[in-house]
């Protein structure tokens, strides 16, 4: 069977799930923005930012070490199991004891001056600690099963999950209202404790969410053993803590521009701005989604591929059509923005249009940084990904503290940007000296260029004009089809064997 086409087969099943899962969360994103709003909206995007680091701290870089050895040693992969998952879920404890203690101080800390609320920001925060540590414990149990390849379970929690929450969510924001103007059955009831337009209802549904997942993943528990193999753990604890270092340093690079907003924008505007920069970055859900099915399906499929001989032409291979997907997905995005930003209803966010396309050439060099990872993870250099995700963290923070108090959500898209193609840089070239992959250099740098040209004419010099996108976006992929017609027949004819 093609090594192209396997890989294809099972990103394909998480890609499905993926998409699925988050464009259904997608469609709650227009039910926010007319609902909520700026301000409150901010509130939401503050939380789940500070939810995003957290979670990096929580997984503590177990989940990419769990698939590392459990190739490395097959003949202890019940101990890897065990010992991945009680490191997660002793420092998730911890967490979550330390999290609902100090409920008060930390609500005071997010949301100084906001006297008159932090009775809501205290559930709030202690809503989010319940939610991380019930997603935290969960995250060894998912990876099992796509070590295990039951994408089909995969699937189905996903989906449940994602049901549950956008389920909820419908029912808090229009099913019980609903029911207490029309005085159906209940509706005293639901009257003597419900709070129109109350945002924590959002975090209520995810925790119950995350709940039902937990729930559903209970065979998977069913199978650990509470036994902590101490030897193999200080293995893997060499390995994980600098991608523990690494994933925090990203979610700091994807999440702090949010949290800066906040604290250098004047109080007056600040939740505002985080309000409307939050919701536009949604619309670059889309490349984020194809990145994210990407590395699902990717992960287990390149740790089990690594000790073939022909390991490094495949990866070049995938690298190099996931980049013209890439390119193309970004053209297509903003050639049509004028269609996609109708899912932010309410006109008063589209004023923060002007960012998207920076923050989708960033997610492309995200996408590229995350597949050129590879080469760190299989030779078990990890303490690069440590120092290059550092140096992203490093620009992140200095240039955000520089830009935004002179040009608010704008500067934290540039810096997006910036910082991701920095750290693509900096992994490509160490990776050709550490672990040389061939990778069709001239041919990837040509679409990346090209694709941002078209970008930059589609929304400035056209103004965003879909018609004159869209012929641009057919021009490019005539390009692409011409360019690449022999490699696929190659690729058709020729399998990448074993």
């Amino acid at each position: 069977m093609s090594v192209i086409k396997k890989f294809l087969g099972q990103t394909a099943v998480y890609g499905i799930t993926t998409v699925f899962s988050r464009l259904f969360n997608f469609i709650l994103t227009p039910i926010y923005t007319s609902v909520y709003a700026t301000a409150t909206y901010g509130i939401f995007t503050t939380l789940y930012s500070y939810a995003a680091m957290t979670n990096a701290v929580l997984a503590f870089g177990m989940e990419s070490t769990f698939f590392r050895y459990l190739n490395k040693h097959e003949d202890k992969k019940q101990e890897v199991y065990n010992n991945s998952f009680l490191c997660i879920a002793f420092i998730a404890t911890l967490f979550l004891l330390t999290g609902f203690v100090f409920a008060e101080t930390i609500a005071g800390w997010i949301y100084t001056g906001l006297h008159n609320k932090m009775l809501d920001y205290q559930h709030y925060v202690r809503i989010f600690v319940a939610m991380l540590f019930v997603d935290a414990i969960c995250v060894i149990p998912f990876a099992k099963l796509r070590a295990d390849a039951k994408p089909l379970r995969y699937s189905v929690i996903k989906f449940v999950n994602i049901g549950t929450f956008v389920g909820l969510n419908l029912f808090f924001i229009f099913v019980v209202p609903f029911l207490i103007k029309n005085h159906w059955p209940l509706a005293d009831w639901f009257a003597s404790w419900y709070r129109f337009h109350w945002v924590g209802y959002v975090f209520v549904a995810n925790l119950v969410a995350s709940v039902v997942t937990m729930l559903m993943l209970f065979p998977q528990f069913l199978e650990l053993q509470l036994k902590f193999d101490k030897e193999l753990f200080g293995k893997m604890f060499s390995y994980s803590w600098p991608i523990l270092i690494a994933n925090l340093s990203f979610i700091v690079n994807e999440n702090l521009d949010k949290l800066a907003l906040g604290k250098l924008l004047p109080a007056a505007i600040a939740d505002a701005q985080v309000g409307i920069y939050g919701a536009v970055a949604k619309l670059a859900i889309f490349m984020s989604i194809f990145i994210t099915a990407f590395r699902l399906g990717a992960e287990p499929f390149i740790f089990s591929y690594a000790k073939n001989l022909n390991a490094k032409k495949a990866y070049a291979v995938i690298l190099h059509y996931f980049v013209i997907a890439l390119t193309l997905l970004f053209v297509f995005l903003v050639a049509n923005i004028e269609l996609l930003k109708y899912f932010i209803r309410r006109d008063d966010y589209w004023v923060g249009l002007p960012a998207v396309p920076f923050l989708l050439a960033g997610y492309m060099c995200l996408g590229i940084y995350m597949n050129l990872s590879i080469w760190y993870r299989l030779s078990d250099q990890t303490r690069f990904g440590l120092y290059i995700s550092v140096a992203g963290a490093v620009i992140t923070i200095v240039l955000n503290f520089v830009l935004i108090p002179k040009y608010s959500y704008m500067g934290s898209a540039w810096v997006s940007m910036l910082t991701y193609f920095v750290m693509m840089v900096i992994s490509y070239v160490l990776g050709q000296k550490y672990y040389p992959i061939p990778y069709n250099f001239q041919r990837i740098v040509l679409y990346m260029v090209l694709s941002t040209v078209l970008v930059g004419l589609s929304f400035w010099v056209f103004d965003r004009n879909i018609y004159i996108g869209n012929a641009l976006l057919l021009a490019f992929l005539g390009l692409v089809v011409y360019l690449e017609k022999d490699e696929v027949r190659l690729l058709l004819r020729k399998d990448l064997k074993k």
